[in-house]
């Protein structure tokens, strides 16, 4: 009987993965790789930065997610004269009754897409924080509760660094992913060409509930992750911290900073996600392999000689990846 329920709850879950995964691919062409990563976060309650130029539909498929699930959505762009008020919202006084009143901000919704992050503030930025960690917001000392599910899906441009402000270290470590998304095929450029040339808006269905997204939490939270697995995953964030104990001895001058523990909850928690997304009720090692660069890029800091040497922390994983030894 449990197996035959079991089996009801998988078809049900491939259901509800493929349902968002055809309606968004309604909107968006191509950018799979994307699409997949933003389904992890979002059954993972996990926060992502999204590092592209302009142009690559970030927006739009963020938005396209948000509908698919029938959630509520809110797109705030970053400038440089944004205030924390005009992210969180702020405490207005009622002269009729003489009483202050909390107008809620943007950070209130379900799915928010902080658009160009870097060119805020470091102020505005810091007051991000404890909604991304704590999941609520502190208003004239009152704290609000944020709906879940919560998700901030934040962009940045990497080619226009003039009045940008780089994120601070503590920030990017509470984003789950980083991805960096690319350029889209030839054929893939003709396929978009073709259906944005009439100009009409495609409309996507309602495939999924926000009860629906957490109820998928909790049966990823439970699937199956062997002890190997979990010494596997460990093993992969300590090289990062020290790489000589893993024979990578030629990686240590290039590494300032490790991952923190943070990333190892991260790195299990989107594995546990990538194998649900595949069907399967256990992880296997390549789902480590598959998300772990989107897990640690992040959060491996190069040195200056890495820089020199022209090492970016995408080559630092891949190298701890080819040496660890998988079980």
């Amino acid at each position: 009987m449990a197996t035959a329920a079991t089996q009801v709850s998988s078809q049900a879950d491939m259901a509800l993965v493929q349902g968002v995964m055809r309606q968004v691919g309604r909107r968006v062409v191509g950018q799979e790789y994307m699409v997949e990563r933003l389904l992890i976060s979002l059954l993972t309650g996990g926060h992502v930065l999204l590092e592209g130029v302009p142009g690559l539909a970030k927006t739009l498929t963020v938005r396209t997610l948000a509908e698919t699930i029938d959630t509520s959505f809110q797109r705030i762009q970053f400038t440089p004269d944004l205030l924390p008020a005009d992210v969180l919202g702020t405490q207005v006084f009622d002269q009729s009754t003489g009483q202050f009143s909390v107008k809620k901000g943007p950070i209130f919704a379900n799915i928010v897409l902080a658009d160009e992050i870097n060119r805020a503030p470091a102020k505005v930025q810091a007051a991000l924080l404890e909604a991304m960690q704590e999941k609520q917001v502190t208003l004239g000392g009152q704290t609000f509760k944020l709906d879940e599910p919560f998700l901030v899906l934040a962009t940045q441009n990497p080619i226009e660094q003039e009045g940008t402000y780089p994120l601070p270290e503590a920030q990017v470590d509470r984003f789950m992913l980083k991805l960096r998304v690319g350029y889209p095929s030839r054929d893939e450029e003709k396929e978009i060409m073709r259906r944005m040339a009439g100009g009409e808006p495609i409309s996507v269905e309602h495939v999924a509930s926000p009860l629906a997204i957490m109820d998928a939490r909790h049966r990823i939270s439970e699937l199956y992750m062997d002890e190997r697995i979990v010494d596997y995953i460990v093993e992969i964030v300590h090289a990062t911290r020290e790489p000589a104990e893993s024979g990578l001895k030629e990686l240590a001058p290039l590494i300032e900073f490790g991952a923190s523990p943070r990333a190892t909850i991260a790195l299990a928690q989107a594995s546990r996600a990538h194998a649900f997304l595949r069907g399967r009720t256990f992880v296997t090692p390549d789902d480590v392999k598959s998300i772990a660069p989107d897990v640690l890029r992040h959060r491996v800091l190069t040195t200056y000689e890495a820089e020199a040497e022209e090492v970016t922390s995408d080559d630092i994983v891949a190298k701890i990846l080819g040496k660890i030894e998988s079980p």
